[in-house]
C-alpha cells in the first residue's frame, strides 16, 4: 500500500507531461485520480477555461468519489506576447492560469477531507521573463500570489502551496554541453523532478508549510549572468 492509498487526487492538465508525471505519482502511492484534460483519453475531457466544464467536472469528482483529499492545478495557459496576443488571447490564457484553479478550488473546498492540500503549479516565469510570453508570465505570476491568498482564506481546512518548475524537459531528451551547465545543477529538469515535489508537499512531513512558493529549477534563476562573463555575449 502507498502512501496515499485511500486518498482522491485531482489533477488538471494531467494527460501529459508534467500533469502526467504528478498523476503516475499519485497513483503509484495509491491515491484515486481525477484527470480532467482538453487532450482525448480515458479521464474527464474538458476545458478548464471554461467555467460550466469546471462545475461538471467537480460535480462529477464529488459523486464519485465523496472527498477531495488533494487538488493538483497544472492545466497550462497558452502563451503569447504583446506583439500578437489578443485581448481574447490573454484573458483566455488568464482563465486557465489563475480563473480556474481559484474557482476549481472554491467548488471543492467543500468537500475536503481532513489534512487537505492544493498544489499549484506556478513557473520560474513568475519572477524573470523572455521576449514576447506576456499571457503565460501574467498567468504563472497570477497563480504564485493566488497560492499564498488561498492559503489564508483556507486555513485550517487546506494547506495551499505552489511550485515554479524551471527548465523541466518533457521529450526524455538528455541534454549535455551549455543547456545542462548552465543550471547550477548540471542538468535540465524531468518531470519527475515536480511530481516528487508534489507528494512531498501533499505528505504529512510538509504539514507546517503553507502559502510558500517552491522554485525547482536546478539554480538557474540564481545564476548571475554578464555579458562576456564566460563566454555569454548578450544581442539585443
Amino acid at each position: 500500500m502507498g502512501e496515499f492509498a485511500g486518498k482522491i487526487a485531482v489533477v488538471t492538465g494531467g494527460a501529459q507531461g508534467i500533469g502526467r508525471a504528478i498523476a503516475d505519482a499519485f497513483t503509484r502511492e495509491g491515491a484515486c485520480v481525477y484527470i480532467i484534460d482538453k487532450q482525448p483519453g480515458d479521464w474527464f475531457v474538458g476545458d478548464v477555461g471554461d467555467r460550466a466544464t469546471l462545475e461538471r467536472f467537480a460535480g462529477h469528482v464529488v459523486a464519485k468519489a465523496g472527498h477531495v483529499d488533494f487538488i493538483v492545478n497544472n492545466a497550462l495557459p497558452i502563451m503569447r506576447g504583446i506583439d500578437d496576443c489578443t485581448y481574447d488571447e490573454f484573458m483566455y490564457a488568464l482563465s486557465v492560469g489563475v480563473a480556474a484553479p481559484f474557482y476549481l478550488t472554491k467548488l471543492l473546498a467543500p468537500h475536503f477531507a481532513p489534512g487537505a492540500c492544493v498544489i499549484n503549479i506556478s513557473s520560474s516565469r513568475d519572477r524573470m521573463s523572455q521576449r514576447q510570453t506576456e499571457s503565460y508570465t501574467a498567468a504563472k505570476g497570477g497563480i504564485a500570489a493566488l497560492t499564498h491568498a488561498l492559503a489564508v482564506s483556507l486555513a485550517g481546512r487546506a494547506c495551499v502551496n505552489s511550485i515554479s518548475p524551471g527548465w523541466i524537459d518533457t521529450t526524455g531528451t538528455e541534454f549535455t554541453g551549455p543547456d545542462a551547465v548552465q543550471q547550477p545543477a548540471g542538468r535540465v529538469g524531468k518531470p519527475a523532478d515536480i511530481a516528487e515535489a508534489a507528494l512531498f508537499l501533499c505528505s504529512q512531513k510538509a504539514g507546517f508549510i503553507t502559502g510558500e512558493n517552491i522554485c525547482i529549477d536546478g539554480g538557474m534563476t540564481r545564476l548571475m549572468i554578464y555579458h562576456g562573463d564566460h563566454g555569454w555575449t548578450y544581442e539585443p
